[in-house]
């Protein structure tokens, strides 16, 4: 028995022994618990950058819009009829008399054709069915019998 008890006061710890293994826990915890705070902090912060840069292109993207209806606009007012022909009037050009026209005529040209809204009419249905395939099993059996036997039905 004095083995047993000297064995087990050999194994047993010492009290600074397990003192420094509480701290060293403490100490993991403390370094796993910053670990997790720092890649959520990262996280957190690429997210916002993503959202913010979502953001910047978007107003772009209306800006952009806004300078292309503008634009829009102008070329609008500048092609409209009244703004084309007080710079043609202004440009020396008059309207022509119709003794001016001369019509110019293209071999092979075709002219635009109206569009036909207008519902097709259906062509009568085709059958697909081949005439071999028409014929039901017992009309089948009944020529076949018949070929058979020529004497009997004809």
């Amino acid at each position: 028995m004095d083995n047993v008890t000297g064995i087990a006061r050999k194994v047993q710890q010492a009290p600074w022994r397990v003192q420094r293994q509480w701290i060293g826990l403490f100490l993991l915890g403390l370094v796993v618990v910053t670990l997790m705070a720092g890649l959520h902090l990262s996280v957190t912060t690429r997210t916002a950058l993503a959202g913010r840069e979502l953001q910047i292109l978007q107003d772009e993207i209306l800006d952009a819009q806004r300078v292309n209806a503008d634009l829009e606009t102008q070329w609008a007012n500048l092609t409209s009829y009244s703004a084309m022909r007080e710079r043609a009037l202004a440009m020396g050009f008059r309207p022509a008399r119709a003794d001016e026209i001369l019509y110019v005529f293209a071999a092979g040209y075709q002219p635009p054709q109206p569009v036909n809204l207008s519902r097709p009419v259906p062509a009568a249905p085709v059958s697909l069915i081949l005439p071999a395939y028409r014929q039901s099993l017992l009309e089948w059996f009944s020529d076949q019998l018949t070929a058979s036997n020529p004497a009997s039905g004809r």
